[in-house]
């Protein structure tokens, strides 16, 4: 077995773990090969007058205490800390570690874990104590629990992980871009163990608001929420702001089989670009995306036709999946007309800094149980979307090399390429 690849270590997959509106790692991926939406009618707060959105891809019923969080440090976090910590122990344990042998491999272990808006709701809840107590009663752990890189220090401790530690957040491109950066570490050897992906929990009323002011939401689904989010369909107006974690172990190839665990994926390449173009439209000629998909492919030293499924982005917005079919076609030209895709997103809506990671998860599912699961809500024909989209129905497929797409705001472009793992 070659453990260096191009002069550099090989990286693999050997534990997942995730929490999202259809459950954890073993639901969610049932969920999504039957097709099934994790979307629902919002119920964590009350409706604000005049208030339009009224669903997301919102986890029911979390409680921090069943993820290894003792409840005087969950009132100190933000949720989206709380299911972190709940990932990695769930991922390290996937792996085939306690963590007394993760802590145990210390230096050598590290963190890369993003999310794109982190603990807003923490910050908000300080922000109300100051207006109804005053300036000098609010909890001194507000403010702490609501910075960006409180989830990679959650994963961190947990693990003992002593080793590189980065918090990205680029937006709806974060976990993906966190994955990569993970294994660009390990290819030049400062860890030999990355614990990586994303999380985001913010299923909170001016959030929604938020992205809603921007007409970016999906509107006119409140009575059939599971309907609500339908990349590349014709009727699509929107995606659907949902929150969750996902967590991927990567290691090296021989790290891996020294130990004897249990590989679901190689990654094999990764890359990002940048559009250089708006703040949240996406550069029409999906020039960006191409660069950063034709990059991908490079770095895993593989050639275009080898590509055998896209895990795309797929938001669920007008633009963005005009724009991705389009750079998919100019990247593979008459051959993107033969390449199944398929969109998380459809069943799971967007899970903004954590999407990636799920969508790398489902993606290394595909690659080792040879199955794609559906894009759904595929009911009506776009002329400027008629690529193979694995409609409604999921299939089984041969499939060696697979590409992952992430594409957040501010132009952020960023790609995985998974490879079946055969030893």
């Amino acid at each position: 077995m070659e453990f260096a690849h191009n002069g550099r270590p090989r990286v693999v997959i050997t534990g997942m773990s995730a929490i999202t509106a259809l459950g954890e790692l073993a639901e969610t991926w049932e969920g999504l090969k039957e097709g099934r939406s994790g979307v629902s009618r919002i119920e964590s707060f009350k409706f604000p007058p005049g208030f339009e959105i009224e669903i997301a891809g919102e986890i029911k019923d979390f409680d921090p205490l069943k993820y290894h969080v003792n409840r005087k440090e969950a009132r100190r976090m933000a949720r989206c800390s709380q299911m972190t910590i709940g990932a990695t122990h769930m991922a390290v344990a996937d792996a085939g570690y306690t963590m007394d042998e993760i802590k145990a491999e210390g230096e050598r272990v590290g963190v890369s874990f993003g999310t794109s808006m982190g603990g807003h709701d923490e910050a908000q809840r300080l922000r109300q104590e100051w207006i109804e107590k005053g300036y000098k009663t609010p909890s001194p752990f507000g403010l702490a629990a609501s910075l960006p890189n409180m989830p990679a220090h959650y994963a961190s401790r947990e693990a003992g992980a002593l080793g590189p530690i980065s918090a990205v957040s680029v937006a709806c491109a974060t976990a993906t871009q966190s994955i990569g950066d993970a294994t660009t570490w390990i290819r030049e050897r400062r860890a030999d163990i990355v614990l990586s992906g994303g999380v985001e929990a913010l299923v909170v009323d001016y959030a929604i608001g938020g992205f809603d002011a921007m007409r970016t939401l999906a509107r006119g689904f409140n009575d059939r929420p599971a309907e609500a989010s339908r990349p590349f369909d014709g009727e699509r107006c929107g995606f659907v702001f949902s929150e969750g974690v996902c967590m991927l172990v990567l290691e090296t190839l021989e790290h891996a089989v020294a130990r004897g665990a249990r590989i679901y994926a190689e990654i094999m390449g990764h890359a990002s670009s940048s559009d250089a173009f708006h703040i949240a439209a996406p550069d029409e000629e999906g020039r960006g995306a191409v660069r950063a998909m034709r990059w991908a492919v490079e770095d895993a030293g593989l050639n275009l036709d080898q590509i055998d499924y896209i895990n795309a982005h797929g938001s669920s917005t007008v633009a963005n999946d005009k724009m991705e079919t389009l750079a998919i076609k100019t990247l593979f030209g008459e051959r993107a007309y033969q390449i199944p895709i398929s969109s998380t997103k459809s069943m799971l809506g967007h899970l903004l800094g954590a999407g990636g990671a799920i969508e790398a998860a489902a993606t290394a599912l595909s690659l080792c149980e040879q199955v794609l699961h559906p894009t759904i809500n595929q009911t009506t024909p776009d002329p400027d979307c008629d690529l193979d989209y694995v409609p409604n129905v999921g299939r089984d497929a041969k499939v060696t090399y697979a590409l992952s797409n992430s594409f957040g705001f501010g132009g952020q472009n960023s790609c995985l390429v998974l490879g079946r793992f055969t030893g």
